[in-house]
């Protein structure tokens, strides 16, 4: 197997750590990668020049299992590659394809979290109380917007254990000199009867409109459904999963039992054993709006963005997006 530049392990490292986190950053990441990659590729002709890349999409694709918005950025990449390997025989040619297909991809995903940012905000109200669950760009950008249009808003920030990256939130929009509470997970509906908006994120979005985001998610939007509180999801048109538009379903990732307890206080605790899951799924009842790029819809209205963006798929028009011709599924 030949070897990829050191820069695209560290950065396939990095998302699988979590030190790059975000779904929207874990697709501009990859998708860097496979620039560097293309910049990179000392191959001698095209048919080589793309194994390389199909290399590094692989390497890139196993990191995690669930962040759709990964997959979908090497698509966006591969895809545009393989088209132009049917016509180009030059190298050069093909790099430069790969190259501005990641440049494309990288700032359409920077003006997607701004346009959301405008929509979002225009759903808040001034002196709005906010919850918020974990970390996203695409949910901070609307309440940040919302605070420089004027309106005085407060916001609950959860921990997200047991990566705490709640705390990161919390620390992004207090910077900006909104007013954050950084609370429990198990407090959510201690302080839901407090909240006007509930606003998260998502790492995909299936075709029935249920999300899947972080682990707790589900619970926030339950508390929220009982209480009649308006549950938000913000989320770039990349992230939703054509696979599920032919009944695939989202891999839920579990990750390593340490980040829940020290290994050495697990052995104290005969007969016990402990499972990390980073994801669930909210069903689409439970969601009020999702906040795209291209503006606002119901939950029922992902299967019409999906086929918008690649029609209606038979499984086999789909095997070239599961498999992005490296001979595995993500």
């Amino acid at each position: 197997m030949k070897a990829v530049p050191p820069e695209i392990s560290r950065i396939a490292d990095g998302i699988r750590t979590m030190r790059i986190r975000g779904a929207g950053e874990i697709a501009r990441s990859a998708v860097r990668a496979l620039m560097i990659l293309a910049e990179a590729s000392k191959a001698a002709n095209v048919d080589d020049f793309v194994d390389e890349l199909e290399l590094g999409s692989k390497i890139l694709l196993e990191t995690r299992p669930t962040a759709v918005s990964l997959p979908n950025g090497i698509r966006y990449v591969m895809h545009r590659v393989h088209e132009s390997q049917r016509t180009c025989r030059n190298v050069e040619g093909i790099r430069s394809v790969a190259i501005r297909a990641g440049e494309e991809f990288i700032a359409g995903s920077k003006t997607a979290i701004q346009r959301i940012g405008n929509f979002g905000a225009n759903r808040i109200r001034n002196g709005d109380a906010l919850m918020t669950h974990c970390n996203s760009s695409t949910a901070i950008a609307i309440m940040k917007t919302a605070w420089e249009q004027g309106k005085q808003i407060q916001v609950f920030a959860t921990e997200t254990r047991p990566r705490f990256q709640g705390r990161i939130t919390a620390k992004a929009l207090g910077e900006v000199g909104i007013p954050v509470t950084l609370i429990p997970d198990g407090a959510v509906r201690f302080f839901m009867d407090k909240i006007d908006r509930v606003i998260v994120g998502a790492d995909a979005v299936t075709a029935n409109g249920a999300v899947v985001n972080k682990i707790g998610t589900s619970m926030v939007a339950l508390a929220a459904h009982e209480a009649r509180v308006r549950f938000f999801v913000a989320a770039e048109t990349y992230k939703f999963s054509p696979e599920t538009m032919i009944g695939e379903l989202v891999k839920i990732e579990e990750r390593n039992t340490l980040e829940v307890i020290p290994l050495a206080e697990l052995k104290k605790m005969p007969n016990v054993k402990v499972r990390n899951p980073s994801f669930d799924i909210t069903p689409p009842e439970y969601i009020d709006i999702i906040i795209t790029e291209k503006g606002i819809i119901p939950p029922q209205g992902a299967i019409l963005v999906l086929q918008e963006m690649f029609g209606i798929l038979t499984p086999e028009e789909l095997k070239e997006y599961q498999t992005y011709q490296i001979g595995e599924e993500a």
